[in-house]
């Protein structure tokens, strides 16, 4: 059994389990939220895709729209819908003025969307289906804590971002999507994720999670330097990796 049908059989078993009407995606345009929507679409079961713009490049909205189209072209169970969110973000942004975080801003643009997605979700008696890559949600924690983090079930969270881009050439996805350079989204200066992450790539990140605990004496000094960047980027994060930490009356008892 091939991957592609593996994740799409275990989506489907998940659903049957809990008596899952629909599945809910949002699609920003990367290869990620393309792969799992397309995934989803082939289980059979009814899905919404959400393409929720907010102060976004259009050409990451195009990409997004064009491939919510493509799925409803090739698949009767697909469903899309626009979601201007800009508005709605502008409204609260303008609360938070003095001090302005633009960090705190990006992931609350993360937040409304993740909010705009349950709340389909929940009317039609369905789930918000994950987007995030095994790089994203168990290297770095590179995603926003109850954003796009909030979510029911994770399909690819298992899969490096070079096995998301191959799983992507074999479902068929827009080849300017598996060609886009990766972003979240979250910026309107058009940063994208390498901008972000030290100037890292994906396949580099993913070399130094494989390699993290190999002897340095192995290694070049180029590699040492990226094995302590990517510790250093891991470390920031590990919050949003761990459960988050809870009062044990147990363990107070025997300190």
């Amino acid at each position: 059994m091939d991957l592609k049908t593996e994740i799409k059989d275990w989506i489907k078993d998940y659903a049957k389990e809990n008596n899952i009407q629909q599945l809910v995606v949002g699609v920003s345009g990367g290869i990620d939220s393309a792969v799992v929507s397309t995934l989803c679409a082939l289980t059979g079961i009814p899905t919404l895709t959400l393409v929720m713009p907010i102060r976004q490049k259009q050409e990451q909205t195009d990409l997004g729209v064009d491939h919510c189209l493509w799925l409803g072209e090739h698949y009767m169970n697909a469903s899309f819908e626009m979601i201007d969110l800009t508005p709605v973000f502008e409204k609260f942004e303008d609360l938070f003025q003095f001090p302005k975080n633009e960090l705190a801003l990006a992931n609350s643009r993360a937040r409304l969307r993740m909010m705009t997605l349950y709340q389909k979700a929940q009317t039609f008696g369905g789930i918000v289906v994950g987007t995030g890559n095994k790089v994203e949600d168990f290297g770095i924690g590179f995603f926003t804590k109850y954003g796009d983090g909030g979510v029911d079930i994770s399909p690819i969270a298992d899969l490096l971002k070079t096995e998301v881009w191959e799983l992507g050439k074999q479902l068929g996805i827009n080849q300017r999507i598996i060609d886009a350079e990766p972003t979240d989204g979250l910026w309107e200066d058009g940063r994208v994720d390498k901008d972000q992450l030290n100037g890292f790539t994906y396949p580099e990140l993913e070399w130094c999670m494989e390699h993290v605990d190999t002897p340095i004496d192995d290694m070049t000094e180029q590699q040492i330097d990226n094995i302590e960047l990517y510790k250093i980027l891991r470390s920031r994060n590990l919050h949003k990796m761990n459960p988050i930490p809870v009062f044990m009356k147990e363990e107070a008892k025997n300190v």
